[in-house]
């Protein structure tokens, strides 16, 4: 149903080249590590592809250790505690100090290096926001077990909610780190069609900061390949038929806000929402509500059936193509269920928007 996010490949994505603002020096990891296990700690830094083991750290009979590296540009790297413990560093030019007890498994300190103590904040935010998320699996397996089909819908919607909730704290906890390049460790956190405006103010900071680094570099041409579908862009139209083969085009709803409507007749979590947008549609049409159905199905007795069974009373056009549809490759469209709502202007002002998203939202606008 859902995993967590706090995984190696959001380092790997962010790992870092080498930049204009470069530390010749060296910086050094040192600390005391107490009431620990057999084993070893070992020093990995996050690249491109998979952390790559630097060295192994020798503590001394007080548990002491102290370690040099070169570090020439903003670079993460992981500390494994005897296979139990991963501490997340995020080094520059500063010097940084880690102190662990095993008797106290959840206190940590981190000195010295501020990026590096930013990165707590990422690790509690995921640890809280992991044990939700298996709160949730574990009701969703008992529902399931059970058959409790309504139990069902209402654990998928409070994860739809909870999903939501964890992005704007993701953006609380990304501002509260300012010019840190710890940030970067939060941006795979984030969906850039939904939150591209926020990512487009903190990447073009950073790049201030951290001038010609690769992987802000990257991130920028990323971001630069979404601004056609940003929030605040211009919708691009679309002309495709109806099932009695009239062409519709979006553009002919300017003046209502509309929300465009990615689904297929195949897809069992479309299906599954369509009742809610449904009622949505009887309960703000009348207010200025519309909805343009793209479907991305390849079978027209499929679709049209699926229209009739669903009851979906508003306007409902596609090409056939499966994910090869013109609306699909214009919208950068690569999974299903996927929205996008447009103002009377035909600017985009929200995407991705299901179950209570959506329902906010059009209270919002609204109500």
């Amino acid at each position: 149903m859902m995993t967590g996010l706090w995984i190696l490949s959001v380092f790997a994505l962010f790992s870092c080249g080498e930049s204009e603002s470069q530390n010749d020096g060296k910086v050094e990891i040192s600390g005391k590590i107490i009431n620990a296990p057999s084993g070893q700690v070992v020093l990995s830094q996050f690249t491109d592809s998979r952390p790559k083991v630097l060295d192994t750290l020798e503590l001394n009979a007080d548990g002491e250790f102290s370690y040099e590296l070169e570090v020439e540009s903003p670079t993460f790297y992981d500390l494994n505690l005897y296979g139990q413990r991963s501490v997340r560093l995020a080094l520059l030019d500063e010097d940084v100090e880690v102190n662990y007890d095993f008797n106290q498994p959840e206190a940590i300190e981190i000195l010295r290096s501020k990026d590096s103590q930013e990165m707590l904040k990422l690790e509690t935010l995921m640890n809280q926001y992991q044990s939700d998320v298996n709160a949730l699996n574990e009701a969703y397996y008992e529902a399931m077990s059970n058959k409790n089909t309504e139990q069902i819908k209402d654990i998928q919607m409070k994860a739809l909610e909870l999903e939501a909730n964890q992005a704007e704290r993701v953006k609380e906890t990304i501002t509260s780190m300012g010019d840190s390049f710890a940030a970067l460790a939060a941006i795979g956190l984030l969906n850039p069609k939904n939150d591209f405006p926020f990512l487009d103010e903190l990447i073009q900071r950073l790049d201030q900061k951290y001038p010609n680094t690769v992987t802000i570099i990257q991130l920028k041409q990323q971001l630069e390949e979404l601004r056609a579908l940003a929030i605040g862009a211009e919708a691009p139209d679309i002309a495709l038929p109806n099932p009695d083969g009239e062409i519709k085009k979006l553009s002919d709803l300017r003046g209502k806000y509309v929300l465009i409507d990615f689904w297929a007749a195949w897809c069992k979590p479309c299906r599954e929402e369509n009742p809610n947008v449904v009622r949505l549609y009887n309960k703000y049409n009348d207010k200025g509500f519309e909805v343009f159905g793209v479907s991305l199905d390849r079978e027209r007795d499929a679709w049209v059936k699926a229209i009739a069974d669903d009851e979906l009373a508003w306007t409902q056009v596609s090409d056939l193509k499966y994910f090869n549809s013109a609306a699909a490759e214009l919208y950068q469209i690569q999974a299903i269920p996927a929205t996008y709502m447009v103002d009377p202007e035909g600017k985009i002002i929200a995407k991705d928007l299901r179950g209570p998203s959506l329902e906010r939202k059009l209270e919002e606008l609204f109500d």
